[in-house]
């Protein structure tokens, strides 16, 4: 089977897999799940592959296996990033921007960890980039520990699992198998779909900002040509 890589080649899963293995994979779902370097890589097509092969038994590893590694490595992930953020505090978020950190992706996952509280850490590990930096948001705004790792394990299971498994299920249908470069990039465009709509919804808030702070400067204009007649 070959996959079509959506960026460069060794970010292919197909390409992943086939030079790193399983160990590889669990190593790639550890440092996406909460270390700052890994929110580039590809965790939901790499899942997603990872299911298929091991179904069409291009992948030798049983499956229960690779599911409860892969939730193991995103827990523990998660995990690290929790404690990563506990230790820096708000000092991340004056961390100036360089070529594998942006100050933006601090302020989306906080945004997010805002908006949605706890459940945020199972939301946000179907939202790429997010994934990443909401349980280091969560040690930043020093979320209780058990409340964390209750959640943590919750989206380390629904994510870890759940995709891996979907790969599995549907690898038995002829029609994906024949068209997996196609299916593996309409996974990662679902995938990026929260994120251009928060890009929009940011975009449509600062308009409407911008809209409501230059309204009462023209209406004392306004008012002064009035007083003029």
């Amino acid at each position: 089977m070959t996959t079509l890589a959506l960026g460069p080649s060794w970010l292919d899963p197909d390409y992943l897999l086939n030079q790193f293995g399983l160990w590889g994979l669990l190593l790639i779902v550890f440092a996406e799940s909460g270390l700052l370097i890994g929110f580039f890589l590809p965790g939901d097509s790499l899942l997603f592959t990872t299911g298929l092969l091991i179904t069409t038994n291009k992948l030798d590893t049983p499956l229960w296996l690779a599911c409860v590694l892969i939730c193991l490595a995103a827990i523990l992930g998660d995990q690290a990033g929790y404690l990563f953020g506990k230790k820096v505090g708000p000092a991340l978020f004056n961390r100036p921007d360089s070529k594998l950190f942006k100050q933006e992706n601090v302020v989306k996952a906080h945004d997010f960890f805002e908006k949605y509280g706890p459940k945020s850490l199972v939301l946000a590990r179907f939202v790429p980039i997010v994934r990443t930096f909401t349980p280091i948001i969560a040690g930043v705004s020093g979320m209780r520990y058990r409340s964390f790792i209750t959640f943590n394990i919750i989206g380390g299971v629904l994510w870890g699992a759940g995709v891996t498994l979907l790969g599995a299920w549907l690898g038995n249908i002829e029609f994906v198998h024949k068209n997996i470069e196609a299916i593996l990039i309409l996974i990662v465009l679902i995938s990026v779909v929260p994120i251009i709509i928060e890009f929009l919804r940011a975009r449509g808030k600062a308009k409407k900002g911008a809209a409501e702070a230059g309204a009462p400067g023209a209406a004392p204009a306004q008012r002064g040509r009035h007083a003029k007649r």
